[in-house]
């Protein structure tokens, strides 16, 4: 019998949290969540990847720079966030 992929309800608002994501999902994951913040009227999310090696934030940012939704990013700097998370503005609607 094949098993089915046990599937994951996300809050959805405006933070995505990915130390709880396999690397591998990332890609699909962030502009996914994404399109879901848009048609909830959130156009502004921060997406945690944590400091660690950087790789993570590296992945997140390359994402971001490919998709025309995403008016600019920063990392969340001003509040105490450090490097660990990106703030994300969206194009409305």
């Amino acid at each position: 019998m094949d098993e089915v992929p046990e599937v994951v309800e996300m809050p959805i608002d405006g933070i995505l949290d990915l130390h709880t994501f396999n690397p591998r999902e990332i890609k699909k994951l962030v502009p996914e969540y994404i399109r879901v913040c848009r048609e909830h009227d959130i156009f502004l999310i921060r997406i945690i990847h944590g400091k660690g090696t950087g790789t993570l934030q590296r992945m997140v940012h390359s994402i971001l720079e490919k998709m025309p939704e995403v008016v600019s990013f920063r990392l969340a700097h001003e509040d105490g966030s450090g490097w660990g998370a990106t703030l994300v503005d969206l194009a409305a609607g």
